[in-house]
């Protein structure tokens, strides 16, 4: 997420120029997340980098939100997704949580993509946001109040 606003097409009185303001100087916050494919539950957290220690984050949250049962989590092949931290979280969760990566290159295999770019349409296009603070603020408070069947229609999800 930037405090860039993203553009997107938007209405404008013929002869006139839409302004949209710009913060000046680029910040970047990432979101991670995982969605229940069956139930549109979503576990979302927010990072100021990208870093491979804020993956083991996330999955430990991901455990924690879901205490039995095995998790299948899929996700794509960036660097962070690979590393000690996330050896040592699924040593952790004893078989409960079970990675499943994606061939490179290939985000339309991954519903999440389609969520996130659902996200951005409704928090993130044509915005400025003042803070990180305040986007992150965003990002997190779509993820707590869309409807769960709005989150499974994003991601292609038939389970009721």
């Amino acid at each position: 997420m930037s405090l860039l606003p993203t553009l997107r097409k938007m209405w404008g009185r013929i002869g006139q120029q839409v302004e949209i303001p710009t913060p000046g100087t680029e910040q970047r916050a990432y979101g991670l997340g995982a969605v229940n494919y069956h139930t549109g539950q979503t576990v979302m957290t927010t990072s100021r980098h990208k870093r491979k220690a804020d993956v083991a984050v996330m999955l430990r949250k991901l455990l924690a939100c879901h205490r039995a049962g095995i998790i299948y989590l899929v996700l794509d092949n960036s660097p962070t997704h690979f590393n000690d931290d996330i050896d040592a979280v699924l040593k952790e969760a004893k078989g409960r949580l079970i990675l499943l990566y994606l061939p490179t290159y290939s985000p339309w295999l991954n519903p999440i993509e389609m969520l996130w770019r659902t996200m951005r349409y409704a928090v993130t296009h044509c915005e400025l946001f003042e803070t990180l603070y305040a986007l992150t603020a965003a990002f997190l408070a779509y993820f707590r109040t869309t409807p769960y069947a709005t989150i499974r229609s994003a991601i292609g999800s038939k389970a009721a």
